[in-house]
């Protein structure tokens, strides 16, 4: 009897421990599931930080670029401001002129002269908006006043015009047609004027650029290949023909060397 209890007792932990196999097996595999999972995730983990810190690079890279295309407008603004102030200057000049003059147009002649000198310099080394028309424009009233074709105190008023125009000018935005310089040919083109900084353009041939002025101070129309740089010149169009004039551009930078 005690030998037949050993035995039932042996089959007994013997029947067991076979059930245990399984069990053994499948808790094996389950932790070898979940390292494969933890590896994976590690990976995907380390892949996002990558990711992330690439973004934060780029970001900073960014911000600058954005800072330098600040500096860069900063002092385009204050090159404007200065010029701005100059051409108020003339317009007290003439003012001032005006008011002490006699009835003689001879002694207003060499002052609207020397103010309309000046002012065609300005014009003439400036901004390349409607250049020739606004130089065409001083010359004519030169023309009249040295062959005596208009009053003096009228062409005061007319330069005084001429200037406010100036002025007015570096203060509107808008949509214009002019002939530009590009690539050594004269071709008409649509133009999209901001101030008297910012001048881009589109041609007839699908090709968008902007007007840059090189460390010489002379102006030059460059066509840029850039598909962003297109994209935002056509932007910038369509909202204009739109009447939006306000709110947020991103535009390609001309002053960037």
């Amino acid at each position: 009897m005690r030998y037949l209890r050993h035995i039932t007792l042996r089959r007994t932990l013997l029947m067991s421990l076979l059930w245990l196999v399984p069990a053994i097996n499948v808790k094996a595999d389950n932790i070898e599931n979940l390292a494969r999972s933890l590896a994976k995730l590690r990976g995907e983990v380390e892949m996002i930080q990558t990711e992330l810190d690439a973004e934060k690079e780029k970001h900073a890279s960014k911000i600058a670029s954005l800072s330098s295309q600040l500096a860069d407008l900063s002092v385009e603004e204050r090159r404007q401001k200065t010029a701005i102030e100059k051409l108020e200057h003339t317009l007290d000049q003439l003012s001032e002129v005006s008011q002490k003059a006699e009835q003689s147009g001879e002694k207003l002649k060499p002052a609207l002269l020397a103010a309309l000198a000046n002012y065609k310099h300005y014009v003439f080394s400036g901004f390349p908006f409607k250049r020739d028309d606004r130089i065409a424009a001083i010359e004519t009233l030169e023309e009249n006043i040295i062959n005596q074709q208009v009053d003096p105190n009228k062409a005061v008023n007319q330069t005084w015009a001429l200037i406010e125009d100036e002025i007015r000018l570096s203060k509107e935005n808008g949509l214009y047609q002019q002939t530009i310089s590009l690539e050594g040919e004269k071709i008409l083109a649509d133009v999209a004027k901001l101030g008297t900084v910012f001048l881009f353009f589109q041609t007839r041939d699908n090709r968008a650029g902007m007007a840059k002025q090189a460390e010489t101070g002379e102006w030059k129309f460059e066509v840029t290949d850039a598909s962003g740089d297109i994209e935002q010149i056509a932007l910038l169009f369509d909202s204009l023909k739109k009447q939006i004039r306000q709110g947020y551009f991103e535009l390609p930078n001309p002053l960037k060397k």
